[in-house]
């Protein structure tokens, strides 16, 4: 069993593969909608895409949760969706229904524009320098990355569903201009990660949120091969950088995800039983799980949460996070007792 150490980035050592225990924690949304300090500074921004390219005050927002709570890890405030807005495509966030593209169709594919792609972006590499030059020294930076297959939900579908069924059959129907799309954003994502990483990240994650939607072959297809494509492009420029993926949903296709596209460490949603969660923490670093809904509870529901995760996973390589992004009826007190508990190593 690991031993708790001061003074180093755990969350980065962790993802290298070293046991800690008590396990570092973040959460995956932690600078949102939960906080009365992000409200705030939202409400300053004018709109959520301005915060997004507002350098100060999307480092402001990404610090809020590390003043507040102390996490070990701070995940860069941005969105998946600036790397198609990057490539010409409109974007707008609506109040209850979240972002909205205008739809692709096939013939547009081809014509992307990557030429202005880094200098759209410029403000987000800033952001980037910026919180590296103002965390804690101990405290990892994450970047991040939507996956091709995400990403490409919106820009063929205009905006999520349940089912992404829209994107589903775009793809079944128009395979290789689909290829030709998950292929472009692979190559963008990743120069995007790496000037990420130039900018001062330690590590960086994708997010694949709606890889549980497919079936096997197009899991293989649309969500590991891109992804494959995407970490080994990184890879050539920082091939000692972590790299996190967070295939959302996967079920019993994680190990092979993992496999396939080698990425470094495993996120992983709360319904994969523990079980299969310790079986995936043998090949490496596994990071999630909790509930959202567990954190939303509190009490019981969260002690209990937290203590199956620390029991069944503390003994080998674990971030604690949740298994998805926090939501914004989660209450304060509750991230405070969750920290708390997790610190304490009671399991």
């Amino acid at each position: 069993m690991g031993v708790l150490v001061t003074e180093e980035r755990l969350v980065l050592e962790v993802l290298k593969g070293r046991t800690v225990f008590p396990p570092p924690v973040w959460m995956m949304r932690q600078a949102g909608r939960y906080l009365p300090e992000y409200r705030a500074t939202r409400e300053r921004a004018g709109s959520f895409l301005d915060l997004c390219y507002n350098p100060e005050l999307a480092c402001e927002v990404t610090l809020q949760p590390i003043r507040r709570f102390g996490f070990d890890a701070s995940i860069l405030f941005s969105d998946i969706l600036v790397v198609p807005h990057a490539l010409g495509r409109d974007l707008r966030f609506e109040e209850g229904v979240g972002p909205v593209m205008t739809p692709m169709d096939a013939s547009e594919i081809g014509s992307l524009d990557t030429d202005g792609f880094h200098e759209h972006l410029k403000p987000v590499y800033e952001t980037v320098g910026m919180l590296r030059r103002k965390l804690p020294a101990e405290t990892t930076l994450l970047g991040f990355c939507g996956a091709p297959w995400t990403v490409a939900t919106y820009m063929i579908a205009g905006r999520g569903s349940p089912d992404q069924a829209v994107t589903r059959q775009f793809g079944f129907r128009h395979g290789e201009v689909f290829a030709e799309l998950l292929n472009r954003l692979a190559d963008v994502s990743a120069d995007y990660l790496s000037r990420q990483v130039e900018a001062g990240a330690d590590a960086v994650q994708i997010f694949d949120s709606w890889a549980g939607v497919l079936d096997e072959a197009a899991f293989e297809r649309w969500c590991v091969e891109p992804v494959m494509r995407l970490v080994r492009r990184f890879r050539e420029r920082h091939p000692d950088v972590p790299v996190i993926g967070f295939p959302r949903g996967a079920g019993m296709l994680f190990g092979r995800y993992r496999q396939k596209t080698g990425v470094t460490a495993l996120g992983l949603d709360w319904s994969v039983p523990y079980s299969q969660a310790r079986e995936l923490q043998a090949e490496g670093t596994v990071q999630g799980n909790l509930d959202p809904m567990r954190l939303v509870a509190g009490g019981r529901a969260l002690k209990e949460g937290v203590e199956t995760i620390l029991r069944t996973l503390g003994d080998g390589p674990l971030v604690f996070n949740l298994g998805h992004g926090v939501t914004p009826d989660t209450p304060v007190e509750n991230v405070e007792a969750m920290v708390r508990q997790v610190r304490s190593g009671n399991r």
